[in-house]
């Protein structure tokens, strides 16, 4: 997929949206309780957690793939969303940072991605087998002079795993849990925090491409920071929100990947925040995204989720079919309450052994 493809998607996408979402813009994402002026109340509301994830999710984006058309449409979605918002583009082009990546052979006939150290070493790839997939990236700049220079980082993949094995006549992988639903949030917050007043600290929005095949997008982002990783102080990935989890509470309720290593949870729920461990640590969550690529350079890295271990983890069923609207709604507010939290009070700190090991 060439870069060029990304820019000719993007304005068509604008228009798209700008008619699709129209109605659900302004303040009608504020609750029916809360003023329109009064913008700390600023709130997602269902419809256009409904209208995003339905436009991410859809059978048309084909499954997302890294590298893909479909992960093209996707992120030319994103960009136009973190525009919209009024985000600065924080990209190497505009929103899109472009991520190498070259494919060889696999199993089964299909491709194995690898992400190259440069865009220098993929020139010296033949050009069947190059792979160039992009991370979308938005800053708000923080509003406190003394705080504005730390960073939060408030992130999902959007990636999936594309096109595949027919299961009852259905071959796209949608993937509209893993993780349309975790890119939804992080479009939503940011729309919602724009709105609102500014918060203290910096907040950069991304959605990287390749956590599906080795976190490639969030390793490339590491190397590439849009802002140093010394100066970011706390990250929240948002991760399979789609549907309730009877062990964390039920519908509305969510948990945090490795809850007793940092602060960040304790403070979060001591807020009122609706969230609460993870309650299958030995499924070993919190080494399993991308957050932990950010956790073992030191800085505080949490996924917030509410996987309940549903059995269409991975396969085609993971569709717009099977999203509980209502509840992913609650849960992307909870967690706009937490990156408020994470951007205007104390930083989160490591407890005592709580850091991984860097690898």
């Amino acid at each position: 997929m060439r870069y060029d493809v990304y820019m000719k998607i993007l304005p068509r996408v604008v228009i798209i949206l700008a008619g699709a979402t129209g109605a659900c813009s302004s303040g009608n994402r504020v609750e029916a309780s809360a003023s329109s002026s009064d913008t700390a109340t600023v709130l997602v509301q269902e419809r256009d957690v409904r209208a995003f994830e339905s436009a991410i999710a859809d059978d048309s984006l084909e499954g997302r793939a890294t590298g893909s058309r479909g992960s093209a449409k996707a992120a030319a979605i994103i960009a136009a969303a973190m525009r919209g918002a009024g985000l600065e583009p924080a990209g190497d082009s505009g929103f899109f940072q472009r991520v190498p990546i070259a494919a060889a052979p696999g199993r089964n006939g299909g491709a194995s991605l690898s992400l190259l150290p440069s865009f220098a070493a993929l020139d010296t790839v033949p050009a069947e087998r190059r792979r160039t997939a992009v991370n979308v990236i938005g800053i708000l700049t923080g509003g406190d002079v003394t705080l504005r220079d730390q960073v939060v980082l408030v992130d999902a993949h959007y990636d999936h795993l594309g096109i595949g094995r027919p299961v009852n006549g259905d071959s796209i992988y949608n993937g509209a849990d893993d993780d349309a639903s975790g890119t939804t949030a992080v479009v939503e917050i940011a729309r919602a925090l724009a709105r609102g007043p500014r918060p203290k600290r910096t907040i950069i929005f991304a959605a990287t491409t390749g956590e599906e095949v080795g976190l490639l997008g969030t390793r490339w982002y590491i190397d590439h920071p849009a802002r140093p990783l010394s100066s970011m102080v706390a990250n929240l990935e948002i991760e399979m929100i789609a549907r309730p989890d009877s062990l964390a509470g039920g519908a509305g309720k969510a948990w945090l990947t490795g809850f007793d290593r940092s602060t960040m949870g304790e403070k979060l729920a001591a807020a009122g925040v609706a969230v609460v461990a993870d309650p299958r640590p030995d499924q070993q969550f919190f080494q399993r995204s991308d957050n932990i690529a950010f956790a073992m350079k030191g800085i505080p890295a949490h996924t917030l989720s509410t996987f309940n271990m549903h059995t269409d983890y991975h396969h085609p069923s993971d569709d717009l079919s099977r999203v509980d609207f209502a509840h992913m709604t609650a849960v992307i507010n909870s967690a706009l309450a937490a990156v408020r939290i994470l951007a205007n009070d104390e930083a989160p700190k490591w407890k005592p052994g709580g850091q991984p090991a860097p690898r």
